[in-house]
Formats: structure tokens, C-alpha cells, sequence
């Protein structure tokens, strides 16, 4: 398990997008054949919202028990694998950078048709087109990063509440 680490909330950069872009050209051209697209996800892809500057990107693979065989095209990519890192069906891999040990890029790949590329999808696509409750995350994920600010994993789950709260909904507005 990758260790916890300082929750910094920055103001959003349109480069984000663009660093997402390039990130996930260079993943695909690695991994080849096994990448469907790679999706932008997280707080860095909703305009207008504070976010960790770490992009947060979602390969969809054809087969997630390849994989596993493709670790060393991941490592000399630069990326630390963790397995499934708590969720069933799904690889989770860090980027961090080698000089400075800041993450950077954080990988959380599923198979095609997985039920999860629906809800983070749902939920990243819901906040875009509904600023109100964009702002209304914000200032969650503010809270949150007032009660646990140097401790990533208990941000996490200290903002999980309001995610699931409001999941049946942004699920809701997808499939409309």
C-alpha cells in the first residue's frame, strides 16, 4: 500500500487537461493493444473545483489479468504497481517524480464493461455539467482536508460520504 501523503488542495488548471492528454498518449503507445482509452477522472477533470494536483486516469484494458504480465512495460514507464489496492477487479498504479518523490499520476485501470468506469464516468461527468454541486464537493473536500491534512487516505475516506450520497444520482443523470 502506498504510504499516506500531505493533502494539498490547488485551485484548477486548465493544463491539467492537457498533462492528461499527454500522459495518456504515452501509456497507450507502451502498453499498445491492451488499452481501449484511457479517461480522465478525479477532481483535476472538473473545472472550477480544488484537486490534489496528482491526475487521477482510468485505462480501460481488454483484459485486466494481462496486466499483470505487462508490469515491466508499466515500471519503465515509470509507475510503482499495487494489485488490486483494495477493489476487486482493478490494477492501481503511482507515478511519482524521480527527483522530487511527488506524485504525479495515479492509474486505476478496469477491464472493459467493469461497473466501476460507469461511476466514476457518471460522477466526474455529473459535477462537470452541474456547477452548484461542483461547488458543493469543493467545499466537502475542503472540510475533509481540515480534519485529516496530512493524510491522504483519511481525506479519502472522510469525503467517501458525500460521493456515495450522491452517486445514485450522477448514475441516474448518465443513463438519461
Amino acid at each position: 500500500m502506498p504510504p499516506p501523503i500531505p493533502v494539498e488542495l490547488h485551485p484548477h488548471s486548465p493544463n491539467w487537461a492537457q498533462a492528461a492528454k499527454i500522459e495518456a498518449a504515452r501509456i497507450t503507445r507502451e502498453l499498445g493493444q491492451s488499452i481501449v482509452v484511457v479517461h480522465h477522472i478525479g477532481s483535476t477533470a472538473i473545472a472550477g473545483i480544488h484537486a490534489k494536483p496528482i491526475l487521477d486516469m482510468m485505462p480501460e484494458v481488454r483484459r485486466i489479468a494481462a496486466l499483470d504480465d505487462l508490469r515491466p512495460a508499466f515500471e519503465s514507464l515509470g509507475y510503482r504497481c499495487w494489485g488490486e489496492y483494495g477493489l476487486a477487479g482493478r490494477r492501481y498504479y503511482t507515478f511519482d517524480d524521480a527527483a522530487t518523490g511527488v506524485r504525479q499520476y495515479q492509474l486505476h485501470c478496469f477491464e472493459v464493461g467493469h461497473p466501476q468506469i460507469e461511476q466514476h464516468l457518471a460522477f466526474r461527468d455529473y459535477l462537470r455539467a452541474h456547477p452548484a454541486k461542483a461547488t458543493e464537493y469543493n467545499s466537502e473536500k475542503q472540510r475533509c482536508r481540515e480534519l485529516h491534512p496530512n493524510d491522504s487516505h483519511a481525506y479519502t475516506q472522510a469525503k467517501a460520504a458525500w460521493i456515495e450520497a450522491h452517486l445514485p444520482v450522477a448514475l441516474a443523470y448518465r443513463r438519461s
